[in-house]
């Protein structure tokens, strides 16, 4: 089987940390056995301009092809989605792309919904659609029949994510070894993680005697990702949406507690778990979390709960999907 991934986040030498996690998928997949032709468009380099011949270039790409799989939505999934219409084309939704950004200022926030109007016009077109969790998929409301949604978060290299030594990690990177250390996984600075939020419950843990470090995870190069991970005592997700974060399930393969907001799929990640907690976003409730993880182990035996999103068990699943994209083709729309 071949399949012609087009992406607009993708690993570059000016930005290795950008699309690590379409790039460990794709990795996934070329280990089941699919041949993966990749189509970048180089979004941030070129910005929107990079839209322009896409729908050209994608026609004469998606000839070699298989299955074509947009793996953001957005404009690019409605470009791709055109281009190949009369071809399978399986289309990934990850969350802003169909959730919008209602905290970015009013340029961004515009640009973000006109993305949300394209991903439910490539939804209405699509084969098969990928979403990261459940979330998403309502948010597709009726863009889309339930029989062509499956709920398929990315995958975990669980032989890179595990348990390691904290001391260490925390020698290695440079880091005090007896102050706590808390992990904020962000991007780009984008409103949405609500880093106000994390910065005011760490200073509301401070007043309460408890001298805490704040990691920001921006531009960490992904081979570097799980000694940060390891280094930490907790990870503080505050963001006001997500789909299903992947920070979270490399905290839990490597034994690392979780402190969230009600978000993406991270109540369904850690439920039942002992030292991860889900509060309401206000910075006394993260700070009470984090004192108590501070106060605990700082360690959880949760790897087993995410063997299930091994980087192998979601490639095979996503190898099902595009079998079934290969079927009988939707009614044009």
């Amino acid at each position: 089987m071949r399949v012609l991934a087009v992406t607009n986040m993708w690993p570059t030498p000016a930005r290795p940390a950008a699309g690590a996690l379409v790039a460990q998928q794709v990795d996934g997949l070329r280990r089941a056995g699919v041949e993966v032709d990749i189509l970048h468009v180089d979004r941030v380099e070129r910005g929107m301009r990079c839209y322009a011949r896409l729908g050209a270039v994608c026609r004469e790409a998606a000839a070699r092809a298989d299955v074509i799989h947009a793996m953001y939505g957005g404009i690019l999934a409605d470009i791709v989605t055109r281009a190949a219409r009369g071809r399978p084309t399986v289309v990934s939704f990850c969350g802003s792309d169909l959730l919008g950004e209602p905290l970015a200022p009013a340029p961004r926030r515009l640009l973000a919904w006109a993305g949300t109007v394209a991903s439910r016009r490539a939804a209405r077109r699509a084969t098969a659609i990928v979403v990261k969790s459940r979330n998403l998929a309502r948010a597709l409301g009726r863009a889309a029949p339930p029989e062509r949604v499956h709920v398929i978060p990315n995958g975990v290299d669980l032989s890179r994510f595990r348990p390691l030594d904290r001391t260490a990690c925390r020698r290695a990177l440079g880091w005090d070894a007896d102050v706590p250390q808390v992990l904020f996984p962000t991007t780009d600075g984008a409103a949405v993680k609500r880093r106000p939020l994390a910065a005011a419950a760490l200073a509301e843990l401070e007043r309460s005697g408890v001298r805490t470090v704040m990691r920001e995870l921006k531009g960490v190069p992904h081979e570097d990702v799980p000694m940060w991970i390891n280094a930490c005592d907790a990870v503080l997700v505050t963001s006001a949406h997500e789909g299903s974060p992947n920070v979270v399930k490399e905290a839990l393969a490597c034994g690392v507690p979780i402190v969230s907001v009600d978000v993406g799929d991270v109540r369904e990640r850690i439920a039942g778990l002992d030292g991860c907690h889900i509060v309401e976003a206000a910075p006394q409730a993260l700070a009470r979390a984090l004192r108590a993880v501070l106060d605990g182990p700082r360690r959880i035996d949760a790897r087993g709960r995410v063997e299930p999103l091994s980087l192998q068990q979601v490639s095979t699943r996503l190898v099902s999907v595009y079998r079934t994209a290969l079927g009988p083709m939707p009614a044009a729309v």
